[in-house]
């Protein structure tokens, strides 16, 4: 008989565990059952918080640049570049993590901070820029970035705009003549871990403008003035306006992949599945006896494009039973995706203590289901 193979393909836990170390704490616990199994770890992420880390797992150069959060303060950004490659992180220098210290400012964020980072990779000499969408403090459509790269937002009396997505209420003018050509040059990627349209009731303001302080007033003056954002950089860069509002993933982060994805003749891609062909998920589920899998919160969205829902189309390719271990299991959405999911939990216990002990109850919990689930094939 062959020795058990297990994958290991976890999400960060938010506010416990990154990838990583949550896939070490679930081969830790099926290690503990199985000792001769062969534990695959593959840590994932589909574009939003722990994204980075996850990219940096498999090479590639640490940079760091100083820059600014959504709010204006100081921050250090980090950032990978492999090559010529800059992956980065926009929850780095816009993220709402960040900011949740000080007062929401729903129309005043900005991605400012997002473009300095862009612009030191230009300068380090990347020549392909990829952008993980998610976690975003922000809803000004990506003007942030432009401006930084040297765009020219301005009302109608030819002034510039104030920041965030507040001050697109007035864009009347977009002039992308000064735009740093070395931008221009680059091969872009908006990597998202949503399908939202730039605006409307699915877009950037109205599902995601709450989670950053706005109440119905501010999502009603952000989602309108991303719309006007839209169509005047529509009119400038010569495309339909539809083309930059209704893409999927275009409301991402706030709108960041909207008129920059124009200008850049970028492309717009799901989180999850491009981070499954980055770490090379169908090679290691191939063969396997069994793929466990987990997150933070296992629910409706999940089948969204989310990690789990990437591993599970995997593990179905391949033959071979998924197990998803959560902090928390929504029943409906392992019935319909047809899965056994296991919470964690040992039982009542608070967010806190969970989070604190998330490692120990994910080997547990890992050592429970391999004791009962695996067999080699």
């Amino acid at each position: 008989m062959t020795a058990l193979r297990v994958v290991v393909a976890l999400d960060s836990l938010k506010g416990s565990l990154s990838a990583a170390e949550a896939c070490v704490a679930v081969a830790r616990g099926v290690g503990s059952v199985a000792p001769e199994a062969e534990v695959v770890q593959v840590p994932m992420a589909d574009g939003g918080e722990g994204s980075l880390e996850a990219v940096l797992a498999r090479g590639g150069i640490e940079a760091v640049t100083e820059t600014v959060d959504a709010i204006g303060r100081p921050a250090s950004a980090h950032w990978a570049l492999d090559g010529g490659h800059a992956v980065i992180e926009l929850a780095q220098a816009a993220g709402l993590p960040q900011v949740e210290d000080a007062p929401l400012q729903a129309l005043a964020a900005s991605t400012a901070g997002l473009g300095r980072v862009v612009l030191d990779a230009l300068e380090r000499g990347a020549t392909e820029v990829t952008l993980l969408l998610g976690g975003s403090a922000t809803s000004d459509g990506g003007a942030g970035v432009l401006t930084t790269l040297g765009v020219h937002l301005a009302d109608a009396a030819g002034a510039p705009l104030g920041p965030g997505g507040g001050g697109l209420a007035a864009i009347a003018h977009l002039d992308a003549t000064g735009i740093d050509p070395r931008a221009l040059a680059a091969r872009w990627r908006f990597v998202t871990d949503v399908d939202a349209p730039l605006t409307g009731p699915r877009g950037a303001a109205a599902v995601f403008g709450p989670q950053k302080g706005a109440d119905a007033a501010a999502v009603a003056t952000l989602d309108a003035a991303l719309e006007r954002f839209a169509r005047v950089g529509a009119a400038a860069l010569g495309v339909d306006a539809a083309s930059i509002i209704e893409v999927p993933g275009a409301g991402a982060a706030g709108g960041v992949a909207s008129v920059l994805r124009a200008l850049t003749g970028g492309e717009i891609v799901a989180g999850g599945d491009w981070f499954a062909e980055l770490v090379g998920l169908d090679a290691a589920v191939a063969g396997a006896d069994l793929v466990i899998s987990g997150e933070g919160r296992f629910d409706a969205q999940s089948a969204g494009g989310k990690v789990v829902s990437v591993v599970h189309a995997a593990a179905q390719r391949h033959g071979v039973p998924l197990v998803v271990i959560a902090g928390s299991v929504d029943a409906d959405a392992a019935r319909a995706m047809a899965v056994p999911a296991f919470s964690l939990a040992p039982g009542p216990a608070a967010l806190a203590e969970l989070q604190r002990d998330a490692a120990e109850l994910l080997a547990a919990t890992a050592a429970s289901v391999t004791r009962l689930l695996a067999r080699p094939r």
